[in-house]
């Protein structure tokens, strides 16, 4: 190392410098990022300063840069102005994406601004398999897009329908741009050559909106460094030049530093399977490196949707700043985060109460040992008597008598809870074991949280390395430069010539692109991206021939999913990577050869001893409670737990005593049910993940037409993966219905069941909507503690058209087959003889049965994972306390449900659907103890046609009503009903009499019986009344979607346009997929 090396994360507040001098010897340099008035770029000011060169020329040096220019950039829309040139038709389609809501909740549906400025449509179409339907008038085309260029546009992003694979078109218009004069011209087949023309295109146009921005910092830094050439790095982990780094590749730019970091640093430490936890001040990031890096491909930042390889890093609203309050009867920890101004009350600005204070209250942080730069003057410590008098404030809000303590250890239990869920989301929902990984702690605030964050999660060892709050800076020095190709493929696995032949050409072009920046490639990485035919869920595994792919993808999938498939198995993508290694060495400052002696410090109840982290030699032993501290973190090593210096001077802390028991105490308690809540939703949304991923239909696992929920034992909806609206209030109606037949039939439910129902006269929706039931048994209980379900949309029932969705039904039978409290699995096997019967029965049977069996499977596996979670969570807290919990969070959502109606009139309305029959509905609300009658006397009868709402839809639609009128995040359950007596005159198009038709009652009436509800409680315009039903297909083929339209405005904002609205929220299928 003859020269200089400078690593440099520059994030939104804080630029980290990590250096290492000519010498050997490592240094480290934390500065603004924005200080106007005494610099104008933080990383060459840093060099500055440590080089001690003030003016003149720098000495040569290595210089690395994450930085987050790129990211700020797209957050604050301040990109260049970019011209959209599309296929004609799809002009739109961009800003539509996939259409649903982020929040079903949320009344105020607020759009990311679109990216780009003007779009162009131009006259060219290209089927799938590439036949040219209409020629490209590139002579117009270039009209257009000189007009563009001469309104002032520089920047255009050009995107055709299928132009991933058929790319003469794109490639023309780009040489015509290019002619024009425009400097940045970004062509999707050469940005992200993938299909789905909405992920593709959005990747297109963030590259057009960001590289000028990006080009610009690149040219301005490089200028300052007087014509050295730094690198930088991409968020695929892997360093290029100036001239070859693009926006659609820099968004995750400082994060990816920061895996690159933990994973070499574990990597030295002795571990290949290491958890990352990069604590902050407003969120958490949590990542995964088993031996490789764990990349994706299909990400949203920031509301656009970028797809390129990036590393998969999974983030949590609860950070040190996180703020601390009592809400709705509970305690809160976050989203809202008190940011750097004001920041937390001990920061002497007022701020509010949050995650730091509670840390300072319980003597984890020690004012003494952190650096003074609060209070006006920049140079007072940490209040402590400003934190005191916030969480004091917040105890006498709540009514409870707990001591500070006692208030601070629980919103410390509740963040806790909230980043062991993110790691559970990246590990366990993807079949990997957090035990069988360290912890490896970075960021300003991890230190103070690993031991808990690892006993929630059962992890044993944590790592925390010397550099660990710069962990993202040191990370630059470790990568290797990087390019990497990818293409979309859906070739046989078996077609080996085929792969063979796309990985020469990729490899050639990455290695092409290494030596572009007179570097050559030491190695070639490949991997595939595995998925079954009729699936659109992948597994990427190494490249190799096709046995040991299956191998490696059969293992990775009966992980994940629990079972392996008999489809054939498609390469969906092949990934190649160039590589030229890093050759970085840094020396450490030596360790003392003897520790230093603690000192004790006040903690609530006694003291605890603090050590000097640089006073601690190799080999030194710390038992807890004891705190350990730097110039940067502070570290606490909980009860139960051991710390050491390994020779590389890295903490690794390791369990030493068995974890407490939680307390088996089932009375409720503030802390722990906001505690459980967030474990119930964890659950749930694992559930849906598992399900999304192994699903054969494309409504299930594109559109995301399903729901997953857990109930109690005697079918109350307790929690829920918020997916589809109608489903949600009525799936409780279908477990209620198994247990009474069950309970009756003298067999009784056993362990290893499993049944399904679509009946819309016992708890159903419409046939299309099959709900799989598992019963959930703890202990050696004869009857189900617990009960999880699925519900998901098939393509396909029967009936008397494809689809299932008949717009001329009279009858139940003309829609399908029934399904009614079916067993599909018995003592854990699928009864598929039973099931392939029940599809090929009735007038008009299900046309493909295969897919039917295929996504049962996919939803009995996603029961198994809600079963295995909820287990998990009778191991560890008791089946009673578990059982407890869900009646508690029932009772919180009643008592939320009373304050709520409290708060709102009486009302009346009348809502006349196309074909004159009418909706009525009146609303009386009892103040004085909180309760509802919502009374829809006066409704039509029951239709001829199939506009009959079964009642489990009209209840669903009650619920979304009342849960979106509260504004706090709480869990959706049935305690939500229980104040409210719910009147539906039987016969009614409502609450339909058997054998009425109601495949419209669940896609139609639900949403008017919402807009009829809104309208009695004057709370929202009416929108658009429909899911706008488009259904298709024939005895091969099946094909339903929900089209988009208005949302109605409420007060003090408008509505909005092309989003789902209440009742439904599925996705939009891609158009290239559809095709």
């Amino acid at each position: 190392m003859a020269n200089w090396h400078f690593w440099i994360d520059r994030g939104g507040t804080f630029t980290d410098v990590v250096a290492v001098r000519p010498d050997g010897a490592l240094v480290t340099a934390k500065l603004l990022s924005e200080d106007p008035g005494r610099y104008d770029d933080a990383a060459v000011e840093a060099i500055r300063r440590l080089t001690g060169v003030r003016d003149g020329a720098l000495p040569p040096a290595d210089i690395r840069i994450g930085t987050t220019i790129a990211t700020n950039a797209l957050l604050e829309r301040k990109g260049e102005r970019v011209l959209l040139v599309t296929t004609r038709g799809f002009g739109d389609a961009l800003t539509i994406g996939y259409q649903d809501r982020p929040d079903i909740f949320a009344l105020h549906i607020v759009r990311p601004a679109p990216l780009a400025a003007e779009v162009l449509e131009v006259d060219e179409r290209v089927t799938a398999a590439g036949e040219t339907l209409v020629p490209l008038d590139l002579d117009a085309a270039t009209a257009g897009m000189r007009a563009a260029f001469d309104r002032g546009l520089r920047s255009v992003a050009i995107v055709l329908m299928h132009g991933w694979k058929h790319r003469a078109h794109e490639a023309a218009l780009g040489e015509a741009a290019r002619a024009i004069g425009f400097a940045q011209v970004s062509v999707s087949h050469q940005v992200a050559p993938v299909m789905k023309l909405v992920a593709r295109g959005d990747t297109t146009l963030v590259d057009a909106y960001l590289s000028p921005a990006l080009d610009l910092y690149t040219a301005r830094l490089t200028a300052a460094l007087e014509g050295q050439s730094p690198l930088f790095m991409q968020s695929s982990g892997g360093l290029t030049d100036a001239r070859t780094f693009r926006g659609k590749d820099a968004l995750l730019s400082g994060p990816a530093g920061g895996i690159v970091g933990m994973a070499g640093t574990a990597r030295a430490a002795g571990f290949d399977h290491v958890i990352g936890f990069d604590m902050g001040g407003t969120s958490t990031d949590v990542s995964l490196y088993a031996g490789q890096y764990d990349r994706r491909t299909d990400a949203v930042i920031a509301g656009t949707r970028v797809a390129v390889p990036m590393m998969r890093i999974d983030t949590v609203a609860a950070g040190g700043g996180s703020i601390c309050a009592w809400q709705g009867g509970r305690f809160t920890v976050g989203p809202e985060s008190a940011g750097a101004v004001p920041g937390p009350a001990c920061y002497r600005r007022g701020g509010p109460l949050t995650v730091t204070d509670c840390n300072l209250i319980l003597g984890k942080i020690q004012p003494e040992h952190f650096p003074r730069v609060f209070g006006a003057g920049g140079d007072q410590p940490l209040d402590r008597a400003a934190a005191e008098a916030r969480i004091d404030a917040v105890i006498a809000a709540s009514g409870t008598a707990m001591t500070r303590e006692r208030a601070a250890a629980g919103f410390i239990a509740i963040a806790v809870g909230a980043m062991a869920q993110a790691i559970r989301t990246i590990s366990v929902a993807r079949g990997h074991d957090p035990a069988d990984y360290v912890l490896a702690s970075f960021g300003g605030a991890g230190g103070q949280h690993a031991c808990l964050v690892a006993d929630a999660l059962g992890i044993e060892r944590v790592m925390i390395h010397p550099l660990a709050g710069v962990l993202s800076a040191y990370g630059m020095g470790l990568a290797d430069r990087r390019a990497v190709r990818e293409q979309t493929l859906g070739t046989a696995i078996e077609d080996a010539a085929s792969l063979r032949e796309a990985h020469d050409r990729l490899a050639a072009a990455a290695c092409a692109a290494l030596s572009a920046q007179a570097v050559a490639a030491d190695a070639i990485e490949a991997s595939v991206r595995l998925r079954y035919a009729r699936t659109d869920q992948g597994i990427e595994v190494p490249l190799g021939d096709p046995a040991a792919m299956r191998a490696a993808f059969e293992a990775a999938h009966r992980r994940q999913y629990g079972f392996v498939g008999t489809d054939a198995l498609v390469v969906d993508l092949l990934r190649v990577e160039a590589i030229a290694r890093a050759a970085t060495e840094a020396r450490f400052p030596a360790l003392p050869v003897a520790s230093a002696a603690p000192v004790d410090v006040a903690v609530p109840g006694g003291t605890m001893p603090l050590h000097a982290r640089d006073g601690l030699a190799t080999g030194a032993e710390v038992d807890g409670p004891a705190l350990i501290v730097d110039a940067v973190s502070t570290t606490m090593v909980e009860p139960g737990w051991r710390a050491r210096v390994d020779d590389g001077g890295s903490l690794i802390l390791t369990r030493i005593a068995a974890r407490p028991r939680p307390s088996a105490d089932a009375a409720v308690d503030p802390v722990r049910l906001e505690v459980f809540a967030g474990l119930f939703m964890g659950v749930a949304e694992e559930m849906g993940a598992a399900l999304q991923r192994s699903a054969a239909s494309v409504n299930i696992r594109e559109r995301l037409d399903f729901s997953c929920a857990l109930f109690d034992a005697a079918g109350n909806l307790v929690a829920n993966a918020p997916h589809i609206p109608v489903h949600l209030g009525s799936m409780g109606d279908s477990i209620r219905t198994v247990i009474a037949a069950r309970t009756r039939d003298g067999r009784g439910m056993r362990a290893g069941d499993v049944y399904a129902l679509n009946n819309p006269y016992r708890g159903g929706t419409h046939l299309p909507d099959i709900t799989v039931i598992m019963p959930v048994f703890a202990g050696g209980d004869a009857t189900p503690a617990f009960f999880v379900a699925a519900r998901g949309h098939h393509a396909d029932v029967g009936g008397i058209t494809p689809g299932s969705m008949p717009a001329a039904s009279t009858t139940i039978h003309d829609e399908g087959v029934i399904l009614d409290d079916l067993l599909i699995v018995e003592d854990g096997r699928l009864r598929e003889d039973a099931v392939r019967a029940a599809f090929a029965s009735g007038p008009h049977p299900a046309r493909n049965i295969d897919q039917n069996v295929a996504d049962l499977v996919a939803q009995v596996a996603a029961c198994a994972r809600g079963r295995d979670g909820l287990l998990a969570l009778a191991s560890g807290h008791g089946a009673d306390v578990v059982s407890a919990y869900m009646r508690h969070v029932q009772d919180h959502a009643e008592a939320t449900a009373r304050e709520l109606l409290r708060d709102l009139g009486d009302g009346d309305f009348a809502y006349e659907a196309d074909d004159g029959a009418m909706v009525r509905v009146a609303v009386r609300i009892d103040r004085a103890d909180g309760t509802a009658t919502i009374d829809f006397t006066g409704t039509s009868e029951q239709r001829a046609s199939n506009f009959n709402a079964p009642f489990s839809v009209t209840r669903a639609a009650v619920l979304y009503v009342l849960r979106t009128l509260v504004d706090t995040a709480i869990p959706l359950n049935d305690g939500f009903l229980r104040p409210v007596t719910l009147v539906v005159p039987e016969g009614s198009m409502l609450n339909p009499r058997y054998p009425a038709a109601v495949v419209a009652g669940n896609v139609e009436v639900s949403q008017i019986v919402t807009d009829t509800l809104f309208g009695a409680l004057g709370a929202l315009a009416a929108s658009q009344g429909t899911m706008n039903n488009l259904t298709f297909g024939d005895d091969r083929f099946q094909y339903y979607e929900t089209i988009a339209g208005g949302a109605g405005a409420g007060p003090g904002f408008a509505g909005a346009d092309a989003v789902q609205t209440h009742m439904t929220n599925s996705r939009l299928t891609d158009a290239e997929v559809l095709e």
